[in-house]
């Protein structure tokens, strides 16, 4: 049967490029990235392409990115490891209302952990208002953790802004860029990001694998206890196969990101007027310029949302 799919935002398909990649580091190089023989190093050599080829996207270097399970993994390790490893300096976190949430819930659990949370506030279109950003901060504040775009409203909001004001006031910035990566142009340096966090499911790789850069000279903890692994600061036996799919798929995402975004931005447009056009009393959420080429996040007024999903699959012949 054949299905419109509409929800990239949640997750994509596996390309056929990226499964290529993948299906060899299932049966023939099975070998543990850990273990010191030849098996092993290919694992291990793998991995570092990957690594590579992250960083070429990011514009870092390969040894500030540190592989995890995906994007909730990677904002608890951003989070609570810089955090507690930066405790004597302070205790207070800047973040905003709409962050997913394995930021507000981590954010929950460093509360309870004594930590001081400022939740910002956003417009009508999901915008941080950079002068409250700039009053918030105080002299123990350690961190700020604003998202890239929204999940939901495709938001992108003024990352490059909020790195400067970062820098100035010496504080880290973090940002979770799950559903940037893949869609947006990153340089975290030119941006003056810190640590940023990225799932591969997002732009068309694997399932249960992301990645968190971190700026090469801050110090942050794992709170994973294990081995090794990851330069000490993720434990746990490296996903190989998911870790070269995440590599193969974020080159593949960035290799043609211009043609790809003019298309699909197109497309949204499209889309976003035949919807005005043809249903009354319909909004746009989020704001109409600065956000993500494929989001198109529309209410209908006086409906619920289950009611248009679920009518909508009984459209599809799927409705069970």
């Amino acid at each position: 049967m054949f299905i419109r799919y509409f929800d990239h935002a949640a997750t994509t398909a596996v390309k056929e490029e990226v499964l290529k990649e993948m299906l060899p580091y299932f049966s023939l190089n099975y070998g543990n990235a850990s273990s010191i023989y030849s098996l092993g190093r290919s694992s291990k050599k793998a991995i570092d392409n990957a690594r590579v080829q992250v960083a070429e996207a990011l514009h870092c270097h390969p040894r500030e990115v540190y592989f995890t399970s995906g994007g909730s993994e990677s904002d608890n390790i951003a989070l609570k490891g810089l955090a507690f490893a930066n405790r004597n300096k302070g205790n207070h976190i800047i973040t905003t209302k709409i962050e997913h949430p394995a930021i507000l819930n981590t954010c929950k659990t460093l509360e309870k952990e004594g930590f001081v949370v400022t939740y910002l506030n956003v417009d009508e279109n999901g915008f941080i208002n950079i002068n409250e950003l700039k009053n918030s901060i105080t002299d123990k504040t350690i961190l700020i953790s604003v998202m890239f775009a929204n999940n939901e409203i495709g938001t992108i909001q003024p990352i490059k802004e909020i790195g400067k004001i970062a820098k100035l006031k010496n504080i880290y910035f973090h940002t979770d860029a799950v559903q940037a990566v893949g869609n947006v142009k990153i340089n975290v340096e030119g941006m003056g990001i810190d640590l940023l966090s990225l799932s591969a499911h997002k732009f068309y790789g694997p399932k249960g694998v992301g990645a968190l850069y971190v700026k090469e000279g801050i110090n942050f903890n794992k709170i994973q206890d294990g081995g090794h692994q990851e330069k000490d600061k993720r434990a746990g036996t490296e996903n190989v196969a998911g870790i070269v799919g995440l590599g193969k798929a974020i080159e593949l995402a960035y290799k043609n990101l211009d043609m790809y975004n003019e298309k699909l931005t197109n497309l949204r447009n499209y889309y976003i007027s035949q919807v005005e056009e043809r249903i009354a009393e319909v909004k746009l959420n989020g704001d109409k310029k600065n956000r993500l080429p494929g989001n198109a996040n529309i209410s209908f007024k006086g409906i619920e949302r289950r009611r248009i999903i679920i009518k909508l699959r009984c459209k599809g012949n799927m409705c069970i």
